[in-house]
């Protein structure tokens, strides 16, 4: 088994072990480096590992969130002067110098400013900056290229070391594994134990989590605090339907905001999307409607100027 409690990555699946392999040999480089993953599945933990495993442990480790407001985004690569103050204030590759930055969701980066970003990190040895980049997409970047939304050059930069994180839902006994990590730790942070009975093992190994380990984890947690003498039975694990219809049931009391239907549908069509990186087929296979529902579902909400729908492609 493969184990890094520090960044709590654990378990056994091939594709897993073969992933922080990967991570463990590319940590002694400076090569960059493309994380690649559904939301959850431990992305930012596993650049995290490889940052914690290099010469620059002792370095600042930062990350850009390359889906925030373009203009906070490239501040925050090159740095800007307050208005008000008229101070300078670095950008994240110069305050990192001598260790780690992490540009998440690279995908979401304005194309406008992907060229330039290029141009800046190839020359950062002209200005004395010596920094590692590492880069996380939910998203197929090769298809981005291919469709003309990803500057190919920048996305050949990162892609020559590329590491996949698998799906939770796909690494079988692996779940267990995770699950019992997870309940030691939330046990040794309360002073309890925690276990689960069959039933409830059952479940969590049979669920789609959407969410992967993130989503395991919140499970876990709240399971923790429903459990009758630490035992986790099906009455203690809430997700999926359950878990909505909890929500529903105490709105009253912990002022739960209830949605429209259709703000629900809507909400539940932009999590597909994203779920499958924006593939149609898949969104409508995960939702049980036909493409062409889903394509005029997708064109209903553009008409209203939703900006996610509108930005859509």
């Amino acid at each position: 088994m493969f184990a890094s409690n520090a960044v709590e990555l654990v378990g056994n699946h091939p594709k897993f072990v073969k992933a922080m392999e990967f991570a463990r040999n590319i940590a002694v480089t400076k090569a960059p480096v493309l994380i690649s993953g559904e939301a959850g599945t431990g992305k930012r933990a596993i650049a995290q590992y490889i940052h914690n495993n290099s010469v620059r442990k002792n370095g600042p480790f930062n990350v850009v969130d390359c889906s925030s407001d373009p203009v906070e985004v490239e501040n925050e690569v090159l740095g800007y002067r307050d208005d008000e103050t008229g101070k300078f204030h670095r950008g994240i590759l110069e305050r990192s110098n001598g260790g780690t930055v992490i540009f998440a969701n690279i995908d979401a980066i304005d194309e406008k400013f992907q060229k330039r970003l290029f141009t800046i990190l190839q020359e950062l040895p002209d200005y004395e900056i010596d920094v590692r980049v590492m880069a996380t997409t939910t998203k197929n970047l090769s298809k981005y290229v291919g469709a003309g939304r990803f500057h190919r050059a920048l996305y050949t930069y990162f892609s020559s070391s590329q590491i996949n994180m698998i799906p939770l839902r796909e690494r079988g006994s692996d779940i267990e594994v995770i699950a019992d990590y997870y309940l030691r730790t939330i046990g040794s942070l309360n002073g309890a134990n925690f276990a689960m009975n069959d039933e409830a093992k059952n479940k969590i190994a049979t669920y789609y989590w959407t969410h992967n380990v993130t989503e395991l984890k919140s499970v876990l947690e709240n399971a923790s605090k429903n459990s009758k003498a630490g035992l986790i039975d099906l009455n203690a694990i809430e997700m999926g339907e359950r878990k909505a219809e909890t929500q529903v049931l105490e709105s009253d009391e912990d002022g739960f905001k209830l949605m429209s239907l259709r703000d629900a549908e809507m909400l539940l069509i932009k999590k597909a999307l994203i779920h499958t990186s924006e593939n149609r087929t898949q969104a409508a296979k995960i939702l049980g409607v036909s493409i062409r529902t889903l394509r005029n579902k997708i064109n209903e909400y553009r008409q209203d100027g939703n900006n996610f729908f509108v930005n859509l492609r």
